[in-house]
C-alpha cells in the first residue's frame, strides 16, 4: 500500500469542520432569503413609485384637459363662428383675465399668422408665433396640442395650449392659451412622498415643466441620468438616477399621457438598504452563536470517540500479530461493529487465503485458454488466406481457356458469332473482376495490400479508363496532365471501380472532373443513377455492403468501393460519397496529394517487322495451354506445349525456344524452380513470362527477390491477347532474324 505523506487531522478538527460545513448551506440559504426579501421590498417600492407616477400623469392630464375644455367653450362663441375676430378679441381678453394661470390668449389663422394677442391691443402689430411647430401640428391633426414650455420676454415660463377651430365659413383658426405651469406645480405640491423624494414633470420635448424642488429650473433640460432613463426604457420604466443636486434616487417614470408628457417620481434607496443591512447583521449573529455551540458539542463527542478508537487500534495490532483480540464493547454502534469485524477478520483470514489460491489457479487456466483461442484465430486467418488464394487460382484456371477461346475467335474474326463473343467476354471480365476484388479485400483485411509509388499522370489514367468503356455515356473534364505519387495500376483500378459502380446503379450520364488545388488532386465522379438514402454515404465503403439496387440488376460482391477507399488511403488521400437522395444520383470524390511530374521518357525505338518466334507454353491445365498456343499460332508464332516441368525441359532440349510462358503452379516443380532451370539450360537469350492464377504478384510475394527476378514479366490468368504480346515483346524486338537479344527485366 502506498504510504500517505500528507498532513494528518485530528478527529476533533474533522468534526468541527463537518459542523461548519453543515452550517454553511444554512447560512447561504439564510443570506439568500434576506437577499430575496430585500429585492422584494425594493420591487414593491419601485411598483409604488410607478403607480404614483401614473396617478400624477393622470392628474396632469386632467389639468391640461381643463384648459382644453375652457378653450373649447370659447371656440363656440357666436362671434368666432361668424368670423368676427374683433368681437371675439374682447371675449378672449375677458376670459384671459378671468383665468389666474393664463398669461393671455392668442388667435392665429390657418396659415399660422397671428391675428391678435390679448396682452396687446387688437390693432397691435403681429408678433412671431412662439413654438410654431405645435401650432402647425394642431392645424394638421385638427385636435388639441400642448406645446413646449418656454420663458417669455419677461422671464416667466409658460406652456401654449392650442385648440383648432373653424368658423361657419370653414376658415381654420388655432386658439392658444398661454398658461403658466403653476397649476401643474400645485398638483406636484399636493403629493405626499418620503423625505428626499423628487417629482418631475416634462413636456413632450423633454423640457422641465414642474419640479418638487428647484422650480426655477423650469424650461431647462432634466439631469442626464433622468434623460437617459426615459430615452432607453420605453414608455414606462424604473431605474437609478442622480438629481442636479447630486442626490442618488430610484426613479419611476411614465410617458403614457395623452399629450406625450412625462411624469417621474424618485425616492432615495436608503430605506430598504438600511433594512437589508440590519437583517444581515442579525442573521450573522445567529449563525455565529450556532457555530460556537456546535464546536463545543463536537469537542465532547470527539473525546469519547477517540478513546474507543484507541481500543480498536490495539485490537488491529493484535490481529496483525496473530494474537487474541480483546476489543471492548462500545455504546457507539459503528465502533462496536468495527470491533466485531476485527474479531471475525481473524476467523475469515485463513478462508480468504484458500480462496485466493483457487482464484490464482483459475486465472492461470483462463490465460491459457485465451492464448489457445488466439492461436486458433491466427490459424483460422491463415486458413482463410490460403483458401482465398486457392479459390482465386481454381476460378482463374477455367477462365483462362475460356478467355483464350474468345481471343482465338476474335483473331479469326468470325462475323457470325460476334454478338455471342461480346456477351461471353463481358461475363468473363465480370467474373475476373469479382475474383480480383475478393482477393484484394482479403489482402486489405490482413494488411498485405501493397502499392508501388512513383510519378503518375492521373489525367492520362482517367482518359484511358473512360476510353476503355466506350459503351458507357461518360463525359471527362481533365487538364492535360495532373501528376501524383502513386501506383498506376491501383489508381486505374480505383477509377475503373467508380465508373463500373455508376453503370451498375443506372447512370445514363456520368461525368468525371479532375482538378488540382491547395496541394491536392481531386477526382469527382458524378452520375445520375438511383442515388442513395441519407446515412448510406459511409456504409457503402464497408466490405460486402451493397446498397439497394433496381430489380434484376443485383451484381457484384459489394467490394469495389471498399477497395477504392483502402487504395486511396494507402496513397495518403481520402474518398467520400454524397447523394441528395433516392433518384438524385451520386457523387464520389477522391483527393490525393499532388506529386512531381516524371522525367520525359526517351523516344520510342522503331523496330522493323518481326519474324515468328519459337514459344514454349507450360501449363498443367491442358485446355488453357492448348488455347494459349492456338492464340499464339494465330499471331504467327511457332508454339510447343508442355504440362509438367520435366516435359518442358525435354522440349527445351530438343527444340530451344525464344520465349517461354510458364505457369507458377505445376504438379512437379513450381514455376520459379522451372524458370531457373530453363535459364541454366538456355543456349541463347530467353524471354520468360510467369502466368499464375493466384492473383496480382501473388507468387512474387511468396518467394525471394532472386526468384522473382527469374521472370521478365508476371501475368495473371486469364491473359488477354495484349498480355501475350507484352510477354513476347522483348523477344520480338531482338535482331532481325528474331533469334537473339538479351532478356529484358
Amino acid at each position: 500500500m502506498r504510504a500517505h505523506h500528507g498532513p494528518t487531522l485530528s478527529l476533533r478538527y474533522l468534526l468541527i469542520l463537518l459542523t461548519a460545513i453543515g452550517l454553511l448551506p444554512l447560512a447561504a440559504l439564510g443570506a439568500w432569503s434576506v437577499h430575496l426579501a430585500t429585492e422584494y421590498h425594493q420591487s414593491e417600492q419601485e411598483r409604488a413609485l410607478l403607480d404614483l407616477a401614473r396617478a400624477l400623469s393622470s392628474a396632469v392630464d386632467a389639468e391640461l384637459d381643463g384648459t382644453v375644455a375652457t378653450l373649447a367653450s370659447m371656440a363656440r362663441t357666436p362671434a368666432l363662428d361668424a368670423g368676427d375676430v374683433r368681437a371675439f378679441y374682447s371675449i378672449a381678453r375677458d376670459q384671459a383675465l378671468a383665468q389666474q394661470e393664463w398669461l393671455g390668449v392668442i388667435l392665429a389663422d390657418g396659415t399660422g399668422r397671428m391675428l391678435f394677442r390679448t396682452t396687446a391691443p387688437f390693432d397691435a402689430p403681429a408678433q412671431p408665433i412662439a413654438d410654431p411647430f405645435s401650432l402647425h401640428l394642431a392645424l394638421a391633426l385638427r385636435r388639441p396640442v400642448i406645446g413646449h414650455v418656454a420663458r417669455g420676454r419677461g422671464g416667466r415660463p409658460a406652456v401654449p395650449v392650442r385648440y383648432p377651430v373653424s368658423d361657419a365659413a370653414g376658415h381654420p383658426y388655432v386658439l392658444t392659451a398661454v398658461v403658466r405651469p403653476d397649476r401643474i406645480m400645485r398638483v406636484v405640491e399636493r403629493q405626499r412622498v418620503p423625505d428626499g423624494s423628487m417629482i418631475t414633470v416634462l413636456d413632450s420635448d423633454g423640457t422641465l415643466v414642474a419640479r418638487s424642488h428647484g422650480q426655477e429650473d423650469v424650461g431647462a433640460v432634466p439631469g442626464p441620468t433622468l434623460a437617459r432613463l426615459t430615452r432607453l426604457n420605453g414608455p414606462e420604466g424604473v431605474g437609478p438616477t442622480v438629481t442636479t443636486e447630486g442626490d442618488g434616487l430610484t426613479t419611476a417614470y411614465t410617458r403614457l399621457s395623452r399629450y406625450g408628457w412625462t411624469v417621474a417620481v424618485g425616492a432615495p434607496p436608503a430605506g430598504w438598504a438600511r433594512g437589508a443591512a440590519q437583517g444581515f447583521i442579525w442573521y450573522a449573529a445567529g449563525i455565529a452563536l450556532s457555530l460556537a455551540l456546535s464546536i463545543g458539542l463536537a469537542s465532547v463527542l470527539a473525546r469519547r470517540i477517540v478513546r474507543r478508537i484507541a481500543a480498536l487500534e490495539a485490537g488491529a495490532a493484535a490481529l496483525g500479530a496473530g494474537a487474541d483480540l480483546a476489543v471492548p464493547h462500545s455504546r457507539i454502534r459503528e465502533i462496536d461493529a468495527m470491533g466485531a469485524a476485527l474479531r471475525a477478520a481473524g476467523a475469515h483470514r485463513a478462508a480468504h487465503e484458500q480462496e485466493r489460491g483457487r482464484l490464482m489457479d483459475t486465472l492461470a487456466q483462463a490465460l491459457a485458454t485465451r492464448e489457445e483461442a488466439l492461436e486458433q484465430a491466427r490459424r483460422a486467418g491463415r486458413a482463410k488466406d490460403e483458401f482465398l488464394a486457392v479459390l482465386g487460382h481454381e476460378l482463374r484456371n477455367p477462365l483462362a481457356p475460356i478467355a483464350g477461346a474468345l481471343d482465338l475467335m476474335d483473331l479469326r474474326n468470325d462475323e457470325g458469332s460476334r454478338r455471342e463473343r461480346g456477351i461471353m467476354r463481358r461475363q468473363v471480365a465480370h467474373l475476373k473482376h469479382l475474383v480480383d476484388d475478393l482477393l484484394d479485400v482479403s489482402r486489405i483485411a490482413s494488411g498485405k495490400l501493397r502499392i508501388d509509388l512513383g510519378p503518375v499522370d492521373i489525367a492520362a489514367i482517367a482518359r484511358h479508363a473512360v476510353a476503355a468503356l466506350p459503351d458507357q455515356p461518360i463525359r471527362l473534364q481533365a487538364p492535360d496532365a495532373l501528376w501524383v505519387d502513386g501506383d498506376e495500376h491501383r489508381l486505374a483500378q480505383v477509377l475503373g471501380n467508380l465508373l463500373s459502380n455508376a453503370a451498375r446503379f443506372g447512370s445514363t450520364d456520368t461525368r468525371v472532373v479532375l482538378d488540382g488545388a491547395d496541394g491536392a488532386a481531386r477526382v469527382v465522379v458524378n452520375d445520375n443513377g438511383i442515388g442513395m438514402q441519407a446515412g448510406l454515404a459511409e456504409r457503402i465503403f464497408e466490405p460486402f455492403y451493397q446498397a439497394p439496387q433496381p430489380l434484376g440488376h443485383h451484381s457484384g460482391l459489394g467490394l469495389g468501393l471498399a477497395i477504392v477507399r483502402r487504395i486511396v488511403e494507402l496513397h495518403g488521400g481520402r474518398a467520400s460519397a454524397h447523394s441528395d437522395g433516392p433518384g438524385m444520383g451520386s457523387r464520389f470524390e477522391i483527393c490525393l496529394p499532388l506529386g512531381t511530374p516524371a522525367a520525359a521518357p526517351p523516344p520510342p525505338v522503331v523496330h522493323a517487322d518481326t519474324r515468328p518466334l519459337r514459344v514454349l507454353v507450360v501449363d498443367d491445365n491442358e485446355d488453357a495451354a492448348t488455347l494459349t498456343a492456338a492464340v499464339l499460332r494465330q499471331l504467327g508464332h511457332d508454339v510447343r506445349t508442355a504440362h509438367t516441368a520435366l516435359a518442358a525441359l525435354d522440349v527445351q532440349a530438343a527444340w530451344p525456344p525464344d520465349a517461354a510462358i510458364l505457369d507458377i503452379g505445376l504438379p512437379d516443380l513450381d514455376g520459379y524452380a522451372l524458370a531457373a532451370a530453363v535459364r541454366r539450360a538456355a543456349r541463347r537469350p530467353l524471354r520468360l513470362a510467369a502466368l499464375t492464377g493466384y492473383g496480382r504478384q501473388a507468387g512474387v510475394a511468396a518467394h525471394s527477390p532472386h526468384d522473382a527476378a527469374a521472370f521478365d514479366l508476371h501475368l495473371t490468368k486469364p491473359a488477354s491477347v495484349d498480355d501475350l504480346r507484352r510477354a513476347l515483346g522483348a523477344a520480338e524486338a531482338d535482331d532481325p532474324a528474331g533469334r537473339s537479344g538479351a532478356p529484358s527485366a
